[in-house]
């Protein structure tokens, strides 16, 4: 009896001491990432950023970026995780949206890997529906047992504007013949119900009209404003830029 005895005690220990090396094993397994990543889990774990946005969710954002991490914004702001958690915040009341991870491409490289995609993101402001692209590529490193992005860059594809409506005739009123210096002029001219810009031997530019006076390059960013003076009548061009001016005055 007292064998059989002991020979149970030393099976519960062992039981005990076989469960105790399991639970230090699988402590670190749970606070700590395997050093592969797949572009699946980057792009869920990119999803679960964009998605925490709307309603200013920090936590994902103070996990998923490293304390020394550097972001740059759509605006051209560059911050610190400080900075960049501090933008944050839950979206006012009136507006809500939402933003889907698209066309993600990776580059893995051991414990570096560089996810680059599109968020498309649709707003609404009090029943106002507004849309916008973006493309963001972030570095995520392995350190520390975990997988953070320590850089990330976010920039806005262009978007023309809605074409305006204008009168026709209202054309002619911008057509002639416009000097920037000495040696340098240009023709804004007409076809039919389009108005052109030509300089040189550089083939003719389209300009679309966005409101009256105010017109735009398809595909290309900056204004053409038609400058009018007291009395009404059209005597420069302004090409804006950068909010920078080029004036063209008319001859």
């Amino acid at each position: 009896m007292t064998q059989m005895k002991n020979q149970g005690q030393l099976q519960r220990l062992n039981l005990v001491c076989l469960a105790f090396a399991l639970f230090v094993v699988a402590v670190p397994a749970t606070q700590a990432e395997t050093k592969i990543i797949t572009q699946a889990e980057l792009v869920l774990r990119t999803q679960q950023l964009v998605d925490s946005i709307a309603i200013g969710n920090q936590a994902p954002w103070k996990a998923c970026f490293a304390e020394d991490a550097i972001y740059t914004d759509e605006t051209g702001k560059t911050m610190d995780k400080a900075a960049l958690i501090a933008t944050i915040a839950p979206m006012p009341q009136g507006y809500s949206g939402t933003i889907k991870v698209v066309k993600p491409q990776t580059r893995i490289h051991g414990e570096t890997a560089v996810l680059s995609y599109d968020l498309d993101e649709t707003e609404t402001v009090f029943g106002k529906v507004l849309r916008a692209r973006y493309h963001g590529t972030d570095t995520w490193l392995f350190r520390n047992r975990r997988w953070q992005i320590v850089a990330g860059q976010l920039l806005r594809y262009y978007e023309d504007p809605p074409i305006g409506k204008i009168e026709t005739g209202r054309l002619d009123e911008y057509v002639g013949n416009y000097k920037l210096s000495p040696g340098q002029t240009l023709t804004v001219f007409r076809e039919g119900d389009k108005l052109y810009i030509h300089r040189g031997s550089i083939p003719k530019i389209l300009i679309e009209p966005e409101l009256p006076d105010l017109f735009f390059r398809p595909g290309s960013e900056g204004r053409r404003l038609f400058h009018r003076n007291d009395s009404g009548k059209v005597d420069s061009m302004i090409f804006r830029r950068n909010n920078e001016d080029l004036v063209w005055t008319r001859q």
